[in-house]
This record gives structure tokens, sequence and C-alpha cells, in this order.
């Protein structure tokens, strides 16, 4: 259904620019493409012409430093203008599926691993191999293979790597310090983990030692991979019913269990644990790196640290990244691709990194985002790349993570065994890999 109704779109396309060819292409329309896919009379003719850009993306953190790069762009191309869109991750899907199915998604906008099957095999995002070849600028080499493979379908590239990520333990220096407990290092094991959550989690319910949320990428996944457990195996079948990923679900809700967490289920009240004084410990990816240096308690109080590892010295720490992309129907495919292809320089990756926007892709900037930052630790996000983990995904990730979560929701409040909250999630994930099939 979603395929008949983008062959449609473009067949309504194609009679508008046939109908604008007939017209007198020595008149100018003043068209703006920022205006929510908002169409005119005739296409712009002149090389003079202005252009806008819908670029779309969910981190409100992000947008200042890529406001910074846009204005870069902008001096390098006059006639280009880039109008940043940020919606919050959840409404930001709603918005693409809308916008796909409507004939108005943004002219470039992030892409995540999660989606890229559904947004590829439907057609609705721009084939980038032939302009990749044809780049003076594009290395794709430079970019590492496995974000390069996430957002690459079936031979076509769809999306470029904009950065990646990791996961590391931040932690509340004045906590620890009233605690009388040293802070975390690369030494520390779950042991470790777990005895330092004791001592700072307070009898009156004022203090918790550390958060485990019922979160996957800044959350349980790590422990799953650490302990040699998986989420989904080479063959495409659940891994949550592994014995070792089972031994890790059961560590790491424990805290939970013991109360030395509290219960947190809201993506968006996570961080608000940190920020607001209440828990001692938390796992957050390099991402939240400008969020944090903003906020003044983190600031003052926090720095971070790596993953502990197993007792017996299993280490990994979930590794993902962005790719941008572009719009398969945009009407302004020129201009956009140089707005992606810059983003994909070395010069605006370099500035990416340097703003401390995120991890750049590009080979050598991550020294260049380690330098932006003098508050914390943060060069620990680089040192864990040497055993990150790709964030498990398949075709359909965006199903059976979903209903993963609604599964082991039981085991965090009590109403169920791991281990049977954990054999119910695999059943459900199978359910969804079979359809691959």
């Amino acid at each position: 259904m979603k395929k008949r109704l983008f062959f449609l779109s473009i067949l309504s396309l194609l009679v508008v620019l046939l109908l604008g060819a007939c017209g007198d292409d020595t008149e100018s329309t003043g068209e703006n493409a920022g205006d929510n896919g908002g169409s005119t009379d005739e296409a712009p003719t002149g090389s003079d012409e202005e252009v806008e850009l819908r670029f779309a993306l969910w981190d409100s953190n992000q947008e200042p430093g890529l406001r910074q790069i846009a204005n870069d762009f902008e001096e390098e191309n006059p006639n280009i203008k880039i109008n940043i869109e940020v919606i919050g991750w959840s409404d930001y899907w709603t918005m693409l599926e809308a916008g796909a199915t409507g004939g108005s998604l943004p002219d470039v906008f992030w892409m995540h691993s999660n989606e890229i099957f559904r947004y590829a095999s439907n057609e609705m995002l721009l084939d980038l191999n032939e302009r990749i070849q044809s780049s003076d600028v594009v290395e794709m080499d430079k970019f590492p293979e496995g974000l390069k493979s996430i957002y690459n379908f079936e031979g076509v590239q769809y999306a470029i790597p904009k950065d990646y990520d990791t996961i590391g333990l931040w932690y509340n220096k004045t906590m620890f310090d009233e605690a009388g407990v040293d802070y975390p290092d690369d030494t520390w094991t779950w042991d470790d983990l777990y005895d330092a959550a004791k001592q700072l989690t307070k009898d009156d319910g004022s203090q918790y030692g550390i958060l485990t949320p019922l979160h996957s990428q800044e959350g349980y996944y790590n422990f799953v991979y650490q302990n040699g457990g998986t989420i989904i195996t080479d063959d495409k079948r659940s891994g949550y019913d592994d014995p070792k990923t089972i031994e890790a679900l059961e560590f790491y809700i424990n805290f939970v269990r013991e109360g030395l967490s509290p219960e947190s289920y809201s993506d968006a009240e996570r961080a608000t644990f940190l920020e607001n004084g209440i828990a001692a410990m938390g796992f957050f990816g390099s991402w939240n790196l400008t969020g944090f240096t903003e906020n003044e308690y983190m600031a003052e109080n926090f720095d971070v640290t790596v993953l502990p590892a197993t007792n017996d010295g299993g280490r990994a720490s979930i590794f993902n990244g962005l790719g941008n992309a572009i719009a398969y129907n945009t009407e302004h495919p020129e201009e956009a691709w140089k707005w992606v292809e810059y983003l994909s320089s070395k010069e605006a990756q370099t500035r990416q990194a340097e703003l401390g926007i995120a991890i750049s892709a590009y080979e050598g900037a991550a020294d260049d985002w380690v330098n932006s930052n003098d508050i914390y630790n943060i060069e620990v996000f680089i040192d864990m790349v040497d055993y990150a983990q790709i964030r498990p995904y398949s075709n359909t990730t965006i199903v059976w993570e979903d209903r993963a979560y609604e599964a082991l929701i039981g085991a965090f409040t009590g109403e169920k065994t791991v281990e049977e909250a954990a054999k119910d999630a695999a059943a459900i994930m199978n359910e969804s890999l079979e359809q691959e099939q």
C-alpha cells in the first residue's frame, strides 16, 4: 500500500513537472521549499534563485552547533538557505511517516538504524550512489564500515554517517565524596558497581545509588553484551532467552528490585534523576554531552568513566551512529545533495567535533571532539570504541524493540520473574523476525 502511494506521488510530481515545462521558462516563482511542503505553479529556473531546504532532526541540544555549520555552508552557497526543524524523538517519526505518505518529507533529515529498512525498502530515500562516486568531497573510506553498512540497503547508500556514540557511566562526585566511596574507573567490575550503589543509597528514599531504567541502548543492552549474551543472533533469532542474556538482565534489574534504583520507564524523565540529585550514577550516551555541560548541577558535580566490566573481565559499550538522508521526492535534489555533501566533508565533520555537537564519524575527528570539552573526562567514550558493540538491529527493529519493552516491564515491577519476562520478550521478538524471512 505504501509503495502504491509513493508511486502515485511520483506520478503526480512528474505531471507537475511536465506542465511546468510547457510554460514560459523565463518566469520566476520565488518558490519556498521550507513552507512545510507547500507547492507553487512552477519550479525555480535560474541559478540565482534562492532555495530553502528543510533539515529535520530530533535533538535540540545539537541544533545550536548545527546552526553554526549551516551558517558556514550558506556563506559558501548564498543561494541555499537551511531551515532547521527540531522535532522530539517520538513525534519525529510520526512526522516523517505523515510526510512520506503525504508527499511533504523534509528535504534532508536524520536517519536511525531502527528505521533505515522501512524507509529504504519503501523507496522514501534518495539513492546517493552516483553522487558519492562523483563527489570530490565525500570520502566514504573515512567512515566506519559498521556505520556505512547500516545505511546501505541492497547495495544502495541511502544515508552518510553523521556521527557515532558509545555509552558511559556518569557519576556524582559530590555524592561519592559524602559517602566516602572511591570514584569509578576502568578497574571497576559489576561487583564494584553493586557495592557502590548500596553505599550510595539512602534509607529514607531521598537518594538512590544508581539508575537502571527500562532502556535498551543506554541500559541493559550493554550488560547483555558484556556478559557474552546477545539480543539478536547471526541467524536472526532473538537472544532474550539466552542464559547469558537472562543472567545479565537479572543483575541489571536487581538494582530496582532491591530499591537501589528508582523505577523508570519514561525516556523523557531519565536524565532528571541525575540532574535533580536523585541518583548517584547513570548510563548515558556521548550525545548527551552538550545538555549535561549546560546543566549547572551536572557540570559542577558529575564526571564520566567507562562502563564496568563483568567480574571475569567482559567489556562492551553499545555503538551506534546517525546518518544524513535525502527525501526521494525532494524538489531540490541537487541543493539537498550539496548540503549532505558538505555535512559529510572533512571540513564540516571536523567543525561538528570542535563544537562538541557529537563524535564525528569522520576518521581522525574524534580528538577534536575530546578537546571541545574540559569539564568531563569524555575521552572515555573514545576508549570504549575498542570493544564497542553495534546496536542490535534488523529490518523490524522498531516493532520488536517496543514490544520487548512491554514484555520486560513485569520483571521490573516484580509481577514476573526475569526469566519469564525474558522468554516472553524472545517469543514476541521471534514473531517479528519470522516476518522478515
